[in-house]
């Protein structure tokens, strides 16, 4: 027998491993693969499935899914803000009629006058001795006219009896006449200097408030090229005038509603109405000349501010309107994606009118039964297909339609460009 045999050794250098160990290693580890094979399978397997179920509703390839909106009737701009300036109902600036020094005054800066009352008086020293003589004057032509006047009728008898010459009777008959002329003449004196003396008071011609005082006790004023005495403006209603663009004018006639807002007063709007309008455009700045009347009983607005106004119109015809962030600007212009009821895209150029910030005047190459692609791809062309997933209504994509904004600068202009505002 082999000693290696009976003494139980395995042979040198061998490497045959325990039977049952090895099967049961072996065992485990084709477990655990068909495991992980079973789970990626149980994976990868519903995403396969939901894919190709796509892929069958769809009809082949993916087609890419687009929100679209529909161009809406123009709201004429309501929310444009034009600046306005603000003036009272009636405004006077109140000078001496008579010469004289000022006696006294009765109003200060910021009352409420009534007209006919009494502002100011003048002393006119001058002005009464002018009087007194006129009033002499006509005294002594009254008693010249008594005596010429008995002249003439004597004349007239005497004349019947031949005691005096035809010529004698006519001279006595003219020089009545001349004598009444000058009492006339005198009296007509008398009236214009009485006139004048009523004017050392000075009242006020209609009733407001005085906005300002520009004399003193013991100045003196002239009746002809004198200084300013007070200004007084009646504010309970305010002309507001606004210069309205050329591009606005159209629309601008009498009894247009419009909005008044102040910078001093956020959140307050106080309306009015137009009132009448300048008829021609300003060759100088393009502009309507607009007269709009607004009520201030309150007195919550003082003339002269600074203001800015918007007139708010029904929808303008012609002029649709479409969210900014549906444009491409391109080489051939701005343009927009319209759906095809095949769902094909057709790129339209469109012409811009007024910008609005986030709203956009469209003037042509829409029409309101267009569905035009919101945000579309710099990659969009004629001829692609698209899925209207969405059509969105245009108020829900921002503010209201006609928030003032700032021009976009030419953004996305360059050759080929396929730049697009967002919103």
């Amino acid at each position: 027998m082999n000693a290696s045999k009976s003494n139980g050794m395995k042979p040198a250098g061998g490497s045959e491993p325990d039977g049952p160990s090895g099967a049961r290693f072996y065992g485990v580890v084709m477990v655990a693969v068909m495991v992980v094979v079973i789970a990626v399978a149980a994976g990868l397997l519903p995403r396969w499935r939901q894919r190709k179920a796509l892929a069958a509703e769809q009809g082949g390839p993916a087609i890419p899914s687009v929100l679209v909106v529909m161009a809406e009737p123009s709201r004429g701009g309501a929310g444009v803000l034009i600046p306005a300036d603000i003036k009272p109902w009636i405004e006077a600036a109140i000078h001496a009629r008579a010469s004289g020094f000022v006696k006294r005054w009765a109003v200060d800066m910021g009352a409420k006058v009534e007209a006919g009352q009494l502002l100011a008086e003048i002393e006119t020293p001058e002005l009464d001795q002018e009087l007194e003589r006129a009033r002499h004057e006509v005294a002594q032509t009254e008693a010249a006219l008594g005596l010429s006047q008995i002249t003439a009728e004597r004349y007239a008898e005497l004349v019947k009896t031949a005691s005096v010459s035809e010529q004698e009777n006519a001279e006595k008959q003219a020089d009545l006449k001349l004598k009444d002329a000058y009492v006339a003449g005198a009296r007509a004196s008398v009236r214009r200097l009485e006139n004048l003396q009523a004017f050392g008071r000075v009242t006020a011609p209609f009733a407001g408030t005085i906005t300002a005082r520009k004399t003193d006790v013991g100045e003196l004023v002239a009746a002809s090229g004198g200084k300013e005495l007070f200004r007084l403006a009646q504010t309970e209603k305010l002309r507001v005038q606004v210069r309205v663009p050329q591009t606005e004018a159209a629309r601008i006639v009498p009894g247009l509603a419009a909005e008044l807002v102040m910078p001093e007063q956020p959140g307050r709007v106080f309306t009015g109405q137009v009132a009448r309008t300048a008829g021609e455009i300003s060759a100088d700045s393009r502009t309507l000349l607009t007269e709009v009347e607004v009520d201030n009983a309150s007195g919550q607005i003082l003339a002269g501010s600074f203001a800015q106004m918007r007139f708010v119109g029904g929808k303008q015809e012609g002029r649709l309107a479409l969210p900014a962030n549906t444009l491409l600007f391109r080489a051939e212009g701005p343009q927009v994606g319209v759906v095809q009821p095949d769902g094909k895209v057709e790129m339209r150029t469109v012409k811009l009118g007024r910008d609005f910030g986030q709203v956009v005047e469209i003037l042509g190459g829409v029409s309101p039964t267009n569905q035009v692609i919101i945000n579309p791809s710099d990659s969009l062309a004629s001829g692609m297909t698209v899925r209207v997933a969405e059509v969105v209504k245009m108020e829900t994509l921002m503010p209201v339609q006609g928030t003032p904004g700032q021009g976009r600068s030419g953004a996305g202009k360059g050759e080929g460009g396929g730049q697009k505002n967002k919103p």
